[in-house]
């Protein structure tokens, strides 16, 4: 018996989706919940499970194609190879005309959007071998030994694996060939830590090696002896990509937001001594409770978020010539992931304790770099957060994208010596924990007078630390 699967639904307002990656071959087994394929939409880029158990019949939609929601992508039954010719999946014509088509209304409708995988053609010279896929109907006589020849590791191999029993043979190539897939940026990260990635056990779909993978491989000291310099090349050096999807749309809407909006930006400097002392003071306790450690985050999320209960004008939005003062403080903050910057959303900021907020940025964040996130978890954020500094930044200008009015980026915490008051009146040098805050706005609608007042309430809620009573422990 055999069952069609559909594009589902990703998001109340998606109406189409990209294959960008199918995980599975036509002969391959699946089992209930097994990744299937990987989806790019406006809103989200997402693993789709398969909903029943079988073998892989027919693949109705290539990568790349664009089709719509309920549309047939794959055809799994018993293996028998007598499922029914199912019609093509109908492609949507021209898939980039949709970006291009109404990027304002996408810009305002959604300001925080996901990010594509990054396309495997950066890493080209290795999956040649790819576009052989295509012919995959020649498999009707023999459904299960038609991938082998396909995905051969090498073309050396493919006269042995064309020889070789397709049963034996085709589960050992559809490994190899899923744990050879390596993104740049693993690979980057593999070269400066000294890593051999083929000592390295990949824990990805089908055996790819991710980015933790080659972190814990760093600590438990699995290096290369031939290590490679610190600065060692890019492998993106020299070569050329097309952009994906959702960065042409992250990229038309920063356009519109810097071509629309009149953004500058202010910067205070923020002694959190006492915030780093009282983590030090609590950290056990935390850890103890949440399972979790306590970072500065929470409490700029935090500090941020009350201050947006005052200074109504910059946790709003325009439309038109109407201003939308918002009445709930829904945070995004940014997560760097082997496929982009997203930007996930904590909602009633200003109603969380701190541990609720840290407990969320967890969440949050882990299931962003796990491309586990749902498409409304992406949405609806009335200001955003950034932090500029966990890279060693000390500040950026970062950019508010429509619908926002502002965005506040933290730069990293670093001690140094600071001219502080003493208790008898005098002056004296001391060593302080201290960071950047760079608060970039709109113009149209927030004056420098209230972006300064907006930031010297943050300052002073983090430098007074008086936290004990929404600590949430």
């Amino acid at each position: 018996m055999s069952q069609n699967v559909t594009l589902p639904a990703l998001g109340e307002s998606v109406t189409e989706g990209t294959v960008t990656r199918w995980l599975k071959k036509v002969g391959d087994t699946v089992a209930i919940d097994e990744p299937l394929v990987e989806v790019s939409t406006d809103k989200v880029d997402t693993e789709i499970p398969s909903p029943v158990a079988g073998v892989v019949e027919q693949i109705l939609v290539q990568e790349d194609e664009t089709v719509e929601v309920g549309a047939v992508l794959v055809i799994i039954g018993d293996g028998s190879g007598s499922a029914p010719v199912a019609a093509p999946a109908p492609a949507v014509e021209a898939a980039p005309a949709p970006v291009a088509a109404a990027p304002m209304v996408e810009a305002a409708a959604a300001p925080a959007v996901a990010y594509v995988p990054p396309a495997p053609i950066a890493a080209a010279p290795v999956f040649t071998a790819a576009p052989v896929v295509a012919p995959a109907p020649v498999a009707a006589p023999a459904p299960v030994a038609a991938p082998a020849p396909v995905v051969a590791p090498a073309p050396v191999v493919a006269p042995v694996a064309a020889a070789a029993p397709a049963p034996v043979v085709a589960p050992a190539q559809a490994a190899a060939s899923d744990a050879g897939y390596v993104t740049p940026l693993v690979r980057k990260l593999a070269n400066e830590s000294g890593i051999d990635l083929t000592t390295v056990a990949g824990t990805g779909v089908g055996g790819r090696i991710r980015k933790d993978d080659v972190l814990a491989a760093a600590t438990t000291g699995v290096a290369s002896v031939s290590a490679a310099p610190a600065a060692a090349d890019s492998p993106l050096r020299g070569t050329s990509e097309s952009m994906s999807r959702l960065r042409k749309v992250l990229a038309e809407r920063a356009v519109a937001s810097m071509q629309q909006t009149a953004q500058l930006t202010t910067v205070v400097e923020v002694d959190v001594t006492k915030i780093a002392q009282l983590r030090q003071q609590v950290q056990a306790q935390f850890v103890a409770k949440t399972g979790g450690k306590l970072n500065f985050m929470p409490f700029f999320a935090l500090a941020a978020a009350e201050a947006l209960r005052v200074h109504a004008k910059l946790n709003a939005s325009i439309d038109g010539e109407t201003v939308n003062y918002h009445a709930t403080e829904n945070i995004s903050f940014a997560v760097d992931t082997e496929r982009g910057l997203l930007t996930p959303v904590i909602r009633d900021a200003s109603t969380l304790t701190i541990a609720q907020i840290a407990q969320q940025i967890a969440d949050l964040a882990s299931r962003t770099r796990e491309n586990k996130l749902k498409p409304d978890e992406l949405g609806g954020a009335t200001f955003t957060l950034t932090n500029t500094g966990s890279r060693g930044a000390l500040f950026d200008t970062p950019v508010v994208f429509l619908p926002q009015v502002a965005i506040l980026g933290t730069g990293i915490v670093s001690k140094r010596p600071v001219v502080v008051s003493t208790a008898d009146g005098g002056e004296a040098i001391a060593i302080r924990s201290m960071v950047y805050l760079a608060l970039s706005y709109d113009h149209r609608l927030v004056d420098g007078a209230d972006a300064s007042r907006f930031l010297v309430d943050v300052k002073n809620r983090l430098e007074a630390a008086d936290f004990a009573s929404v600590l949430g422990l």
